[in-house]
């Protein structure tokens, strides 16, 4: 006894430390603190857990129609017309006789591709009195009404249409559509305890399809804090409504549509506070956390079920036994479609493939559970273990103290792996942060003490690494890194305007021949400026500067780039008329800002690519060139940081898919090779701007009549003058910003 005092006096330091330790641990785990970095620890600790134990087979009972890059190329750009739709409908239950189909893809605007309302308009006004036209008319219409011939073929059939909730306030709330009948009401859930994941708007489908079949599932996924998909939000509340994801209301669809209940502990009454731990289908339970949100089960990397090419269904290109009794699901891995998502398995993952690993986890039971109670479990594992390693590494030697951590961190490990097993999420990663942080402290206090100058250690280290070697380091081959990053960069997205009507025009050998010389052309402008090809999508390039070498200029570059693009683009018009080919008219957005580089794909296919806000302006950018008249269009950062051109500022808008408004521009040109005609016409196009922006119509209607009588044929201008005639009309608001909303992508 006296002994041991003496042992705990000399070293009551390092015991009380680990104590302390032990404790702030304990005091996370319970939430009374917030150490931020244990949460993404652990979502690291959860994510090589699932990859090391993913069964890695492909799931034949479903399967993925595709809208890929082959689809998209024999069908046409999205959306297709929806007559195309049936007809896959129809081959998908008639012909390859599926179970249920899904949509991971929403119908929230009519389809007028087939030109039926341009023949009803015309038999109200120009045709009215033209009886032989008005009869036939309506002898074609059935035919013509693409949305009426899709919801027929989706009528009395397994089908789940799709539909997505949004989190915005005040007038940023926006609704279209209808919803689906909730699954729970206010009422059934009241006493709940649950912490649904609330929303505020929605985008679903037309109410002429929505009503074609009473299933439809929101394809929201739940994202946590580090940007990564790991569960999906089983309910959603709207006003009351609380709404299933696709992935259950395909199962509840394939079993003959049962009702979904809710599951809570044994023991409470129905008047009990108490929480959802489960929501059950027929004999079949998911799992839910205390935010209603169930982890997503994933098989494997991308590519754990079977893709078919969307176009290979419509034509009827697949053998039977691929899709006959198979669970379907239709979606997209297109990129231009940006249906996709960062998983624990991969960077850049379809969503459409996370509800299916979801519908696979619900019929197959395995879904992983993580109920509120795990908690307790991992404050006893933290205070046992804890405790253990305060009060005995200060006492014992060194090689006993490793093999007594490296003890208890095996016992943590096996249990964490036994309950993992039963489908039962414990935390982990406190548990061997606090072993190897106790173990790594104690055996370091001694040389702590002794090192006084460790401070003065440091110093020198840091000056073993010069800064002009590190630079010149990096400049090494072996050193450039394909992982992933965030940089500043610029990137250009460019378009062959009206391709579709051009194509048409050439025969097959014509158009690859075009096109050959086109992209070479234009890749090699890129090229000399240093640019790097991102991909070829058809007619479209996307290319970038700032990676994977280090470019300071790369906005110069780009935006020099763009404009010498068109340069070439001129010279190729004429050479391709003098061939009897159609003329060639670009499209160029470029934009600048932080963007995450990297080698990004699957085992199958990977790609150095760029992601982010700023590449989904840029490409929203290349989309306004065609409403706006312009060949090039620049946002504001690019504008910003390139003053030796000079711009014309065409507008204030808020893009699709972009809350924020910014300003766009047009490069014109170098400054000192400007005109001084078009100086000229720059600056009454701005005086214009002026009096747009301080809503001083008259003004600047007097300054567009100018212009227009520069340039008639302007589509710039024209555009003004509609839009400030319909606000003369339809004055807008006192606090108008002057922002201009685009609705659609360009």
């Amino acid at each position: 006894m006296k002994r041991l005092k003496t042992l705990i006096r000399q070293h009551l330091l390092r015991i009380l430390f680990g104590l302390f330790l032990t404790t702030t641990f304990v005091f996370n785990a319970a939430s009374l603190i917030d150490l931020r970095f244990t949460d993404r620890l652990e979502a690291l600790c959860y994510d090589l857990r699932l990859k090391l134990t993913m069964p890695n087979k492909i799931d034949s009972r479903i399967v993925i129609v595709d809208i890929d890059e082959k689809s998209l190329a024999a069908e046409g750009r999205w959306p297709w017309s929806r007559d195309h739709l049936a007809r896959m409908m129809d081959n998908l239950f008639d012909r390859y006789g599926v179970a249920v189909v899904g949509f991971d893809v929403i119908f929230a605007e009519k389809d007028e591709s087939s030109g039926l309302n341009v023949l009803e308009r015309l038999g109200r006004e120009t045709l009215k009195n033209d009886a032989l036209f008005r009869s036939s008319l309506g002898s074609i219409r059935e035919q013509l009404d693409y949305d009426a011939i899709f919801a027929r073929s989706i009528k009395d059939r397994q089908v789940v249409l799709g539909y997505y909730f949004t989190d915005f306030e005040g007038d940023k709330i926006r609704t279209s559509g209808i919803l689906p009948q909730p699954v729970f009401t206010a009422a059934d859930m009241a006493g709940s305890g649950a912490s649904v994941v609330k929303m505020t708007g929605f985008g679903a489908n037309l109410p002429e399809l929505q009503k074609m079949t009473p299933m439809a599932g929101h394809f929201n996924p739940f994202v946590d804090q580090d940007g990564v998909c790991r569960r999906v939000p089983t309910l959603i509340e709207y006003k009351g409504g609380y709404y299933e994801p696709i992935s259950l209301a395909v199962v509840r669809t394939l079993l003959g549509n049962p009702p979904l209940t809710a599951g809570f502990p044994e023991g409470k009454q129905s008047g009990d506070y108490r929480k959802i731990e489960w929501l059950g289908i027929s004999d079949m339970k998911i799992p839910v956390d205390e935010r209603v949100t169930a982890l997503v089960p994933y098989r494997g990397d991308r590519g754990s079920f079977n893709y078919i090419s969307a176009t290979d269904v419509i034509n009827g290109r697949i053998a039977k036994e691929v899709l006959e009794g198979a669970i379907v699901l239709v979606g997209t891995t297109a990129p231009g479609l940006m249906d996709m998502r960062s998983t624990p398995v991969s960077a850049v993952y379809p969503g459409v493939e996370i509800h299916a690993n979801m519908i696979a986890g619900i019929l197959d039971q395995n879904i992983k559970l993580k109920p509120a109670y795990v908690v307790g479990a991992e404050i006893v594992v933290l205070l046992i273990s804890g405790l253990i390693l305060s009060l005995f590494l200060p006492v014992l030697p060194p090689v006993k103290s490793m093999f007594l951590s490296l003890a208890l961190a095996v016992c943590v490990c096996t249990l964490n792996a036994y309950a993992w097993q039963a489908n039962l999420v414990l935390p982990i990663a406190s548990s061997l942060l606090l072993l190897t942080s106790l173990f790594v402290l104690n055996m370091s206090y001694g040389f702590l003490l002794e090192a006084r100058t460790k401070r003065q250690i440091t110093g020198l280290f840091g000056q073993y690494v010069h800064p002009e070697l590190v630079s010149e380091m990096s400049k090494e081959p072996d050193r450039f890194t394909m992982q992933g990053r965030s940089l500043d960069m610029t990137v250009l997205f460019s378009d062959v305007c009206g391709f579709t009507s051009i194509s048409e025009q050439l025969s097959a050998a014509d158009l690859s021949a075009l096109m050959n010389e086109y992209l070479s052309a234009m890749t090699e402008v890129i090229q000399q400026r240093r640019g790097t090809i991102d991909k070829y999508i058809g007619d479209a390039i996307m290319a970038f500067w700032g990676a994977p070498l280090d470019d300071p200029a790369h906005v110069e570059n780009a935006v020099m780039a763009a404009m010498e693009m068109q340069a070439r683009a001129v010279r190729l018009r004429e050479e391709f008329v003098a061939r009897g080919w159609p003329e060639l008219r670009l499209g160029i957005g470029v934009n600048t800002g932080v963007m995450s580089v990297g080698n990004m794909g699957s085992k199958f296919r990977m790609a150095y690519t760029v992601m982010g806000d700023s590449v989904n302006l840029g490409a929203r950018l290349e989309g306004l060139t065609r409403q706006y008249g312009v060949d090039i269009i620049v946002g504001e950062d690019t504008c910003a940081r390139l003053p030796g051109i000079l711009y014309r500022e065409l507008d204030r808008v808020r893009v699709k898919g972009r809350t924020e408004p910014v300003t766009i521009y047009e490069p014109m040109g170098l400054l000192e090779e400007i005109s001084q005609a078009t100086k000229e016409e720059l600056d009454l196009f701005a005086h214009m701007l002026t009096h747009y922006h301080a809503k001083e119509w008259t003004e600047s209607i007097e300054h567009l009549h100018e212009l227009l009588s520069l340039k008639p044929e302007s589509k710039l201008f024209h555009l003004y003058m509609d839009r400030i005639e319909h606000y003369q009309q339809e004055p807008p608001p006192s606090d108008w910003d002057g922002v201009f909303t685009h609705k659609t992508k360009g």
